[in-house]
């Protein structure tokens, strides 16, 4: 048995100024075969777990290229064609293959095109034909569109958010491909449309249970897998949305119930189960009332996340931090290479003006212009993110009267406590931390916060969703419209 393995991911905010380039993959992460480290990454997963388990189970594995990039703006076409096409060239050499693992995003827009994974898997299934069998792992914030759910085999989504579940997925992935090319099963998909966006984190209820009966609903009955599709408002693209993916053993038709069932739970659910999106000043008062004998109150700042294809330099939230003159108050991380650059240049201790953040975009507000302390730096760093690492790039730590500032090179959300340590700070000892991120800061900080509270400043990852310029997606969608769900497949 023959299978290959590839991935070529990122997730496109629509709305976001920041192009995406070759550059943007290559600089993030690039794993030509052979080189993928022995470690999983973000959308790798399915790749690094068939490596290693292909000895034990008895089948070749064929690595072909990993590409992701941060996420921004939509990828350029010569990008998207070239990564695209060096992975379809890996899998022609390959050939004859009875597998096909990919590790995608599942919210990549590029020039030109809507679905870039619906494209790729089209040109993947045009190359190995009917019979074999292709297995895709996407990210909760993907397009499940039909052409995607109907070129591939199966399809298994990470369940938790923030992702702490990409292995495990991974692995499921896996299994299911092999028991169906060894014919022991028959995936038969069914998909229901919620027609609706919303933000579900998984470490708060409803959604914590609804993950929790998802799970249970798997390996029996005939069911082999549950995924919910959150969707990724963030895009202008036709299929945006939430939708529900059920995979069965042949049975269509309980297929279809189920999903059409878990479909309307989630309907059921709308307005409850995102915590209160409240406007920053707002959070700001509340989070300073907050008793942090325990810990750090926390504040997300989602609209400005580099997760989410922002810039993460927005100075909103820094700005009125220094105007009420706070004491043991840290920010992070804000993006800005040439600051990096001058605090690497004056060392540990050194003081200097620094411009901070305010360059991207009007969406970045103006630069903050502010006498600095030098707390910390450090070279060609990393962050954790549940079984995988994200790389920061240059990292310096600045006190700004009695605000520390973690500035980065490489454009990234708050995901690990090394955003701190590595700079020599406690982030357990602050009484407020701001954080740039929408929920993935939740599985390092979460546990040692006094409270979290969601707030809106400025960007283009706003969770108000209805107040993005949407002129593509399929209309009606909730929240801007009430509309009812629907089986599509």
């Amino acid at each position: 048995m023959r299978l290959f393995a590839a991935s070529l991911a990122t997730e496109t905010n629509t709305f976001s100024p920041i192009p995406t380039s070759e550059e943007s993959y290559f600089t993030c992460f690039t794993a030509r075969p052979g080189e993928h480290p022995d470690e999983p990454s973000l959308c790798t997963a399915p790749l690094w777990v068939a490596r290693r388990r292909a000895q034990q189970e008895g089948f070749t594995l064929i690595e072909g290229s990993c590409f992701f990039a941060q996420p921004a703006g939509p990828t350029t076409k010569r990008a998207f064609e070239t990564l695209r096409d060096e992975i379809l060239g890996q899998l022609k050499a390959a050939m004859p293959v009875d597998g096909v693992l990919l590790g995608l995003h599942g919210a990549m827009v590029a020039d030109g095109y809507d679905d870039c994974e619906g494209d790729l898997l089209e040109r993947v299934r045009a190359i190995v034909g009917p019979s074999c069998v292709i297995g895709v792992e996407l990210d909760p914030h993907c397009h499940l569109t039909l052409k995607r759910v109907g070129l591939a085999d199966v399809i298994v989504l990470f369940k938790e958010y923030p992702h702490v579940d990409i292995v495990p997925r991974a692995e499921e992935l896996l299994t299911l491909v092999l028991k169906t090319i060894r014919g022991e099963i028959k995936p038969t998909v069914s998909l229901y449309d919620c027609r609706q966006i919303a933000f579900y984190p998984t470490t708060s209820e409803p959604n914590t249970s609804f993950v929790t009966r998802m799970k249970a609903l798997e390996g029996k009955d005939g069911v082999l897998s549950v995924s919910f599709g959150h969707g990724f408002p963030h895009a202008d693209v036709p299929e945006m949305g939430s939708r529900m993916l059920v995979y069965t053993d042949n049975a269509k038709a309980a297929g279809d119930a189920l999903a059409t069932k878990l479909g309307q739970e989630i309907i059921a659910l709308r307005g409850k189960t995102a915590p209160p999106n409240l406007d920053f000043l707002d959070a700001l008062d509340q989070a300073l009332a907050t008793d942090t004998s325990k810990g750090p109150a926390i504040i997300a700042e989602p609209a400005d996340n580099a997760g989410g294809g922002s810039a993460s330099d927005n100075t909103m939230s820094l700005k009125e931090l220094i105007r009420r003159d706070l004491k043991n108050v840290a920010v992070a991380p804000m993006w800005d290479p040439v600051a990096v650059t001058f605090c690497h240049a004056v060392g540990v201790g050194g003081r200097l003006r620094l411009r901070l953040g305010g360059k991207t975009s009007e969406l970045s507000g103006d630069p903050v212009d502010a006498d600095c302390e030098v707390l910390g730096i450090a070279k060609d760093c990393f962050q954790s993110f549940g079984d995988a690492r994200a790389a920061v790039g240059d990292l310096a730590a600045v006190r700004i009267g009695g605000i520390d500032l973690i500035i980065n090179s490489n454009r990234c959300q708050a995901l690990g406590r090394e955003l701190f340590t590595l700079a020599g700070l406690d982030p357990s000892k602050y009484d407020l931390l701001v954080l740039k991120s929408a929920q993935h800061f939740q599985a390092a900080y979460g546990p040692i916060a006094s409270k979290v509270f969601y707030s809106e400043t400025q960007g283009p990852s706003s969770q108000r969703y209805e107040n993005h310029p949407y002129t593509r997606v399929q209309r009606p969608l909730y929240p801007m419209e009430h509309t009812e769900g629907r089986l599509l497949v």
